[in-house]
């Protein structure tokens, strides 16, 4: 079985409007008063870890008598927000996210249900969400009929947009490609990858360019009174700026990664800590802009999907140093050395050996070579 989900832009009714707004409150109140709970519990029980096992941690339904405004909103909505805060506390036991933290008003605005018993159906530019009942949608594609629906989740942007996402499962073994083309990845600053074959992705810098723009707004925004009407509309509109970079990254990286999975049998890159890269190297603008990270994860899905693969090698190896030609390694190379020059001879452009490289990695990790 896989999963997949499809985005959809919602355009629901004021009323509509009202009870989401209310569900996203009540969904963060229930988080943070079962979060409150189970900080006071482990203060109770820190130095008796076998009774705080026998405990039993509070459930939404508990706070439904004492605040009977919770029945208004979707009861899977308050269920999913006790799962959400049982996956932060095993993200964190298992050190894999820092403790979790309380949730504010300008936290992200979204909530998840479930399919149960048919509550969620989709017919004619609606769909069916409980509590809400029918509420318009754009569908720009079809969800196809061997895909069920498990859950949906309902996001509000920071511009005032409603967007659902619908989780599906379905049926879905693809047969393993045989690996006839590789390409090999060097991850780039300035144009997102260089690959092996010499071609750069020359990301356009979306955010880079829009700084000016994006600063005289923010400016802007500073020198107007907190809460005010013209303070709401600047606010709106440095959050569309943000939209619409975001909007556009996310867009280049999806055409960007499909033409990739299209194209390749098998893509190779380095399994890079890019947060770590950030901030030791002070590149911090630079490494955000470009998105690697979201680029890997769009790789990764689509290739998967056709039976291909993605392979990451470690970060730890020395590909810009090595000679793609000899395989001589330089003890040292500095970064502003853009060309490569080896003792045997070979001189090539520093990203494209790196590609070289780290495809000729990949291929001996598949028996190629």
């Amino acid at each position: 079985m896989a999963n997949k989900a499809y985005q959809f832009r919602l355009y629901p009714t004021k009323e509509q409007e009202e009870l989401l707004a209310k569900t996203f409150g009540c969904v963060r109140f229930v988080y943070n008063k079962m979060l409150e709970e189970r900080i006071q519990m482990f203060e109770k029980f820190k130095d008796d870890q076998e009774s705080l096992k026998q405990q039993t941690f509070p459930t939404p339904a508990k706070y439904k008598k004492e605040f009977p405004w919770l029945k208004e909103v979707d009861s899977l909505a308050l269920a999913n927000a006790q799962l959400n805060l049982q996956k932060a506390f095993q993200h964190f036991f298992s050190g894999r996210a820092g403790f979790p933290k309380f949730k504010n008003r300008k936290a992200k605005q979204s909530y998840t249900t479930n399919m149960v018993n048919g509550n969620i159906k989709l017919s004619d530019g609606y769909i069916k969400l409980p509590k809400l009942k029918w509420i318009k949608f754009k569908q720009h594609r079809e969800i196809p009929a061997h895909h069920i629906i498990k859950s949906c989740t309902i996001t509000k942007t920071k511009t005032g947009k409603y967007y659902i996402s619908i989780l599906t499962e379905y049926e879905h073994q693809p047969a393993l490609k045989e690996v006839q083309t590789v390409v090999g990845l060097d991850f780039s600053m300035s144009t997102l990858y260089v690959d092996s074959e010499g071609k750069r992705a020359n990301y356009p810098r979306f955010y880079r360019k829009a700084l000016e723009t994006l600063a005289k707004e923010q400016r802007k925004l500073s020198r107007k009174k907190k809460g005010s009407n013209r303070w709401h509309k600047q606010r709106l509109k440095v959050a569309k700026l943000h939209e619409k970079i975001a909007n556009q990254r996310k867009d280049f990286l999806h055409k960007e990664s499909h033409k990739l999975a299209k194209r390749y049998d098998c893509v190779v890159i380095e399994d890079l800590n890019m947060k770590g890269m950030s901030q030791a190297l002070h590149f911090g603008q630079g490494v955000h802009d470009n998105g690697w990270g979201m680029f890997t994860t769009f790789l990764q899905y689509k290739l998967a999907e056709q039976g291909k693969k993605l392979i990451k090698i470690d970060k730890w190896f020395p590909s810009s140093k090595t000679c793609s030609c000899c395989g001589r390694v330089k003890e040292s190379l500095s970064l502003s050395e853009r060309t490569f020059r080896c003792e045997c001879g070979f001189e090539s452009d520093r990203d494209v050996n790196a590609a070289i490289n780290i495809k000729h990695e990949g291929m001996k990790r598949l028996a190629i070579v």
